[in-house]
Parts: C-alpha cells; structure tokens; sequence
C-alpha cells in the first residue's frame, strides 16, 4: 500500500468534495484572500530585472515586445513523405519551427523491418530508417531558414546527424543549423520507458553529443531537459520542477566529468515543461524554475556566462489534461495552458490539437491549435509587457513556495546520490502523484468537466486521423530496396568502427556519422552498440 498523498508536502491530499479547503496538485493550500504579509521580505532581489539574474521576471528584457515567442508545432506520422506535407502546411499556416514526432521503432532505434516493430510503424509519428527518410522529410524546406526539434533520446545523436548529413546535402554549413535535441535519457528511465541503454553508456552518448556540437554544431541546442513528460506521467508542479532541475544538474556534472567547462556547453542547454490548466501556479513555476536554474548555475557550478544561468524553455499544452469526451472543450483548455506559458515566459510553444486524446491532430485541429497560438500573441495583450503577474501576493507567494518546495525535493535527490542514483525514488514518487490524481478525480475532489461533471449522454465523436497500414507496407519495402542499393562490405567496416569506438575512447558521434553517410541504418547502428551495453532492464 502506497503511503498517503496527504503526507506528501509536493501532492495535494485526497480530502474529498465537502472540504472547503483548496489546493493545488502540489498540495499548496490556496488562501482565500492573499496580501502584503504573504510575500516573504526581500521581493526585489529575488525578482531582479527581465534578463537579469536571477531571471525570475525572464531572459529577455524586451521578451515578446521584441520577438514573438517561436510557434512550434508538434507533428509526424507514417511516412517521411506525409510528415513532410504536414509541416509544409503548418509553415504555410505561419508556424515558425518545426517540432519533430517520431514512431516508437525509431524511437527505440530499430529499423521498420524489425518482427518487434511490426503494427507500430509511423503510429505514433514518422518512421526514420535511413539518410533517405530524413531527406524526405526535408524536401524543399531549408534547413538554413527554419529551426528544428526532434522528440528523440537514446537515439537522439543518430538522428541529429542524419539532419546533419541532409543539410550538408542542401549545402547548409553545419554552423548554420539551429535547433535542439530532446536527448533526455534520464526522464526515460523515470517516466516514459524509451531507453535503450543502461544509464552509463547512455550518459556518455550524451556527453559525446555536447563535445560534437560544440566542435560542429555550435547554434545546436544539445538537449531538452524534460519535466513534460514526468508530468504526463502524474507529478505535481513542485516535482515537475524539483526533478527536471535534478536532472540538469546530473547532465552538467557529467558534461564536466568529461572535461568539458561549465560555460563551453551550458549556453546550449534547452529545458522543456507542461503547461496546465491552473494558471497562477503554473506561471509560478515557470519563474520559480527561472530563478533556481540560475543559482544552482553560478553558485554550484561556478558560470560566469549568463547565457548558461538562463533557462530557456519550451512549453507544449498537457496531453494528459485532454479529455475524449466532449472533446471541443479541450480548446479552452488548451488556451488556457498557452497562456500560463506566455505569461510564464517561455521561448516557444506547442498548443496541442483538440483530438489528440483520440488520435494524431487532424488538419482542422493543428490549424485551431496553431490559431491559438496566434490569438494569444495578437489579441491577448499577454504579449505586451514583460512578466506581466509580477508583483501579484498571491503569484509571488506560490513562486516563494514552489521554489522552497521543489528545494526540498531536490536535496533528497542529492542525499541518494543524483538522479541517476535516484531514479526508483523519483519514479515512486510521481506514481505516487498519479495515485493522487485518479483519487481526487474518483471523489469528485477535482473536477475535469465533461468527465467527472456536467457530463452528457450523448457521445461527440469528431472526424479523427486514420493512419493508412498500408503506408507501413510501403515503409519496409523502401527500406529493403534501400539496404539492397548499397556497398555491403563498406556498411559492415563502418559498423565495425561504431564498435570500435564503443568498446574504447572517443566521440562516438564521428564514427556514427560515417556509417550513417555510408547508408547503414538507424537499427544497424543502434544494433551494435546494444550489443556492446546491453539494454536497460527496469527493477
């Protein structure tokens, strides 16, 4: 039996319905009125000016009066070929980034023909086997005009060089590239369950791609420390923050661990949260998580750079907040989570389709997702001034608390030795958050409309997208056409120097490369270096 959410200080307790008390999911009981005496002495310090430390009110001083933050939208599905209309359309639909979805084989890092991949191929986003998908993924979109993020991780420097490779190709110079990498292993472990290596190795392919973009790719965002997904799972806010900032401070050590300084790397370091529906705590967390980044930056690490005290931020609306009934009401949810983003002031975001708790986005629903985004950056004023819930006693206290909060949660992590040491605490814990969630749902304590109230017997079905099995067929014929054509003695030298480098000392990321330009494969890669670490088992 789990122990009592109620004995969590980071989950609200399950007090049922009648209790007049309210609180948010990290257990912060909300007062009926806030003033004065609840903002703790010493405001003006811990605010700072926008893009001054400790950036709570952001990075910027202009923020949005200078630049819109980047609209970037999450799409792919099947095949390269449709994955390449879908953001053709979206650019066309003024989405000013494009944001990558891959299906769970690449993911995974095992070629389309794989027997264990069979039914999920370009599901859940596209299918890359090859050099030849990314390139259709890519075709006449130029890689020197747009900025591109790819939701990978234990295969994230495989991919990051076949886009390197296709921009080479289009005659985009490496320096030229501007994006990010997920490249967050260590939330795979945690919450999502897409790993493929043991943490070691999987930290040293991590590491291996900060040293190559630095040497390459120097615009590169090497990675995206995802409290997204721990959040999906079902944490709070407070752990949403305490343990995406844990996880930095693992990826860091480690980057110096492997002779790189603080400030050679950290300017590229990329964070991506959720965004919810309770406003004021949400745009909390997004200033709380500002200005703890920046201390733990300068006074752990020792930076002197203030582009790696600031934690530049992508923010996608929360999946798990969709509801499949009455499904158009999802719109004003999603609204309402780009918003608290905004205000929060993040560097760009993704509004999630209104269908996405049935399917991939229709059309219509990424264009109204799209034109949400638009609505809130022309029509909302939230774009007008800079943090704009400054100075609020209620905004301020929640940031004080959530900042203190997630402080504590993080020096229980540092007591188990790190993230990496801590991962079955962290993950018990966020289930133990998700407990708390289903309960307060089932009494009714929460209440999600549509679902659990204001319910209706009439079931909405919206016109949904259909992924075509037939484009799976297509994907393994291409692919075995595409290991046919090709020097076979040449792609087993190159995987041999993969294994080569796997066993000893290296950046991995060159010979990956030259086996890649070689035409081997996503899974042949992957392949042998799983054969080297083995693969991950959960306790």
């Amino acid at each position: 039996m789990a122990t009592a959410p109620e004995e969590k200080p980071t989950i609200a307790p399950i007090v049922g319905p009648e209790d007049p008390r309210r609180f948010t999911d990290s257990g912060i009981e909300i007062e009926r009125l806030y003033d004065e005496s609840d903002v703790a002495p010493g405001l003006e310090e811990r605010l700072g000016e926008p893009g001054g430390y400790p950036f709570t009110r952001g990075v910027h001083p202009e923020m949005y009066r200078s630049r819109t933050w980047t609209m970037r939208q999450y799409a792919g599905y099947a095949s390269a070929r449709e994955t390449n209309e879908r953001f053709r359309y979206l650019i066309e639909h003024g989405s000013t980034g494009l944001s990558m979805a891959f299906d769970l084989p690449t993911q995974l890092g095992r070629d389309s023909d794989d027997p264990l991949c069979l039914g999920e191929v370009g599901r859940t986003g596209v299918a890359i086997d090859s050099l030849d998908d990314m390139r259709r993924v890519f075709d006449q979109i130029p890689l020197d005009k747009v900025s591109t993020s790819m939701t990978i991780n234990a295969p994230a420097a495989v991919l990051l060089l076949l886009y390197e490779l296709v921009g080479e190709e289009q005659g985009v110079a490496a320096e030229q590239l501007t994006g990010t990498t997920q490249n967050d292993i260590l939330k795979e472990y945690i919450a999502r369950g897409n790993f493929i290596y043991p943490p070691v190795p999987a930290m040293r392919l991590t590491t291996d791609l900060f040293a190559y973009c630095r040497e390459r790719i120097p615009r590169w965002n090497t990675i995206s420390i995802s409290g997204y997904h721990m959040r999906e799972k079902g944490c709070s806010a407070v752990q949403e923050v305490a343990f995406t900032l844990a996880n930095g401070i693992a990826y860091v050590q480690a980057a110096i661990d492997a002779g790189m300084a603080v400030d050679e790397f950290g300017p590229r370091l990329a964070f991506f949260f959720n965004g919810h529906n309770n406003v004021f705590q949400e745009v909390a967390k997004f200033r709380a998580a500002r200005r703890m980044w920046a201390r733990i930056m300068t006074e752990r690490f020792g930076s002197t750079n203030t582009k790696s005290q600031t934690i530049r931020f992508h923010t996608q609306t929360g999946g798990v907040t969709l509801a499949a009934q009455q499904a158009e009401n999802n719109i004003v949810r999603v609204a309402l989570q780009g918003f608290a983003a905004v205000c929060g002031g993040t560097q760009s975001l993704h509004t999630n389709g209104f269908d996405e708790a049935l399917a991939l986005p229709t059309e219509r629903a990424a264009r109204i997702a799209l034109r949400t985004q638009q609505i809130l950056a022309h029509e909302s004023g939230a774009a007008d001034t800079v943090d704009p819930f400054a100075g609020s006693y209620f905004v301020e206290s929640l940031t004080d608390e959530i900042e203190a909060r997630a402080g504590e949660l993080m020096d229980k992590v540092e007591e188990l030795g790190g993230s990496v040491e801590a991962i079955p605490f962290i993950r018990a814990e966020v289930e133990e958050s998700a407990f708390g969630y289903h309960e307060r749902y089932r009494t009714g304590q929460d209440i999600v409309v549509g679902v659990n109230k204001y319910v209706t017997e009439d079931i909405e079905m919206p016109d949904i997208l259909r992924v075509d099995p037939e484009s799976e067929r297509q994907q393994v014929e291409r692919l075995t056409k595409f290991k046919q054509d090709r020097d076979h003695e040449a792609v087993r030298t190159r995987l041999e120097e993969v294994r080569a480098v796997a066993r000893g000392e290296g950046n991995l990321l060159h010979p990956i490369r030259a086996a890649l330009a070689e035409h081997c494969t996503i899974g042949e890669v992957c392949g042998v270096m799983r054969e080297e670490y083995g693969e991950y088992q959960e306790a």
